[in-house]
């Protein structure tokens, strides 16, 4: 016998000297321990406070996570609807997922041990597949450990009391570091997308700046709104509200990284050279357009570059709408606006300015030589106050009041100032009085928390010196020879509302007030003025709540006529109306080429 022969025969024999030793390993489920504290085991994933984002799965780079629909999970604003899914069998429990969760919903358990018969058990969803999870944490992140960047790059501004001395740009911008920074924190779940009016690809343009391509940012931005510097400047950034990083920190800039990315094309030649936009020969078609507003410049736009021929009748100077004549210039310089108009002008959209259809030029005039017509009229006329008194000499309608102001008129509001509203165009009018030199007092009907403004508006107003009175109610304004002497109102109590609605304000009875003013301006609301519908027109295009009644395609009862923009929807916001314009257009070209 070799020597490896004797070796092999006394092997077995070895395994004695383990003989009395403590096993290595243990009978489950007989016997349990315990892993240890920061141990990462399964995950978990609280259902609720994940809002779908796909952040974990974005990150894994074992392709172990992917998002899917759950049982009683909808989709909502803010919330894709998905859930993440983990196979086990690719999954590495390095934890990059749980670190980069911006909302904190997913963390590691100290479950290691998961027996079933099932060969696909190894799809895990968290939260869903071991809900007592919740009760064996290991490994969580909070603000300070995550690796996203939860705070906002602060964007530069004149101060409160230098900036009420003139009408100069109080937003100064983001230089190229800041942008870049501040685009970083994307995370790119998409979130906002849905939730914008226009569905720009705000993931998209935002990367691109965050990798040093501003021009692509520009062609990205530009694919689908023609009008993006005045949304930089302007928007109500709804998309805001749902970015997935503001549930623990602030939201991404996305309004400010779309003014910065349109202000690098600091001329409408230089807009055209980047974006370089593809314009279809002639197609022999006519559009008509009332109103150079928003919607009617999306419209017109984009049904240009489809070979349309474009006429827009607006009856004002300019155009831009309320954007030009509502919106104050230390919002929103008029420059930056007539910059977006050339731009719109040289890719062949005609404007004819100061001609105002129904007397200039009959709608029905438009109507037989147009093969289409599209109406963006906006919301010009204001409500009044209804009170006694508002016929008095310095009583006005704060729209008009902008609209004057912003024509380059004079207007005498001497030097105390009541504002009646809390909407943005209160807020607008405030600010601008004081501007004009004035002491402004806001009075709102209900709590300062319910007014509709926009919170960066309420606060640049306080902060220039506006006093506010919220559940102030206004009854009479008082006159002298014929003009505004001063304001009387009642103070409100709050009253809940037995339908679940807000609070509603119920004056108190002896709590009058009287407030020295020189002049009021009512900022109540608006409609529409539609009398440039005449005849047959007038009860062809049916008008609902004030509004044009207009289907999933924008077009009117009417066939021939679209409608879009404040005359249309309640949102009362740009990016709204420019939604409008643009799924205005693919209606009209989807049925003119099928005439053709």
């Amino acid at each position: 016998m070799s020597f490896f022969d004797l070796k092999g025969t006394l092997k077995p024999l070895t395994a004695l000297k383990q003989f009395g030793k403590k096993p290595h390993t243990i009978s489950y489920p007989k016997e349990k321990t315990e892993a240890a504290e920061r141990y990462r085991g399964f995950h978990y994933n609280d259902l609720e406070e994940c809002i779908g984002c796909g952040n974990c799965s974005t990150i894994c780079q074992n392709k172990a996570i992917d998002m899917i629909k759950v049982e009683g999970i909808e989709g909502e604003k803010g919330d894709s609807g998905l859930r993440p899914r983990v196979d086990n069998g690719r999954c590495c429990w390095c934890a990059l997922c749980v670190e980069v969760c911006p909302t904190g919903s997913l963390s590691l358990t100290r479950d290691y041990l998961y027996v079933s018969d099932d060969a696909d058990t190894f799809l895990f969803v968290p939260g869903v597949d071991n809900p007592e999870g919740k009760n064996n944490l290991s490994f969580i992140t909070d603000k300070e450990q995550s690796l996203n960047v939860f705070n906002r790059v602060p964007m530069p501004e004149l101060e409160g009391m230098e900036r009420v001395k003139s009408f100069a740009e109080v937003v100064l911008g983001y230089n190229e570091e800041m942008a870049r920074e501040e685009a970083s924190r994307c995370i790119s779940c998409g979130l906002c997308t849905e939730v914008c009016p226009d569905h720009m690809h705000i993931p998209e343009y935002i990367n691109a700046i965050a990798t040093g391509n501003d021009e692509d940012a520009v062609r990205i931005i530009y694919d689908n709104n023609p009008l993006p510097e005045m949304c930089g400047k302007v928007c109500t950034r709804r998309c805001e509200d749902v970015c997935a990083i503001a549930v623990r920190g602030e939201p991404v800039a996305i309004r400010w990284l779309k003014r910065y990315a349109t202000e690098t094309a600091k001329t409408a030649d230089i807009t055209m050279e980047i974006v370089n936009p593809e314009i279809k020969e002639p197609n022999g078609y006519k559009v008509s357009i009332v109103g150079a507003g928003p919607s009617g410049l999306t419209a017109a736009y984009y049904l240009a570059l489809r070979g349309y021929d474009v006429t827009i009748y607006e009856a004002n100077a300019k155009a831009g709408g309320m954007t030009m004549y509502g919106i104050p210039k230390y919002r929103f310089p008029i420059d930056s606006l007539d910059k977006q108009i050339e731009y719109i002008e040289k890719i062949g959209v005609k404007i004819k300015y100061n001609t105002k259809v129904g007397k200039d030029i009959s709608f029905e005039k438009l109507y037989k030589e147009s093969d289409a017509v599209f109406i963006g009229v906006g919301f010009p006329q204001p409500w009044t106050l209804g009170i006694e008194g508002e016929d008095a000499k310095g009583s006005m309608q704060a729209v008009n009041f902008l609209h004057m102001v912003n024509s380059g008129e004079k207007v005498d509001i001497g030097k105390k100032v009541a504002v009646i509203g809390g909407g943005n165009v209160a807020i607008d009018a405030a600010r601008v009085s004081a501007r004009l030199g004035a002491e402004v007092t806001i009075l709102y009907r209900r709590r300062v928390q319910d007014m509709p403004a926009d919170w960066e508006e309420i606060e640049g107003a306080e902060e220039e010196g506006i006093k506010i009175v919220p559940q102030a109610i206004p009854v009479k304004i008082h006159e002298e020879n014929g003009k505004v002497k001063a304001i009387e109102y009642q103070l409100a109590e709050m009253v809940p509302d037995e339908k679940g609605g807000r609070p509603r304000p119920v004056a108190i009875e002896g709590s009058n007030t009287i407030m020295e003013v020189d002049s009021v301006m009512g900022a109540i609301g608006q409609q529409g003025d539609y009398s440039f519908l005449e005849g047959e027109f007038a009860e062809k295009i049916q008008v609902e709540r004030g509004r044009f009644k207009v289907n999933e395609n924008q077009q009117t009862t009417d066939p021939k006529v679209y409608a879009g923009g404040d005359a249309v929807n309640r949102t009362a916001d740009a990016i709204s109306a420019i939604a409008d314009g643009f799924r205005a257009c693919k209606a009209i070209d989807a049925a003119l080429a099928g005439k053709k």
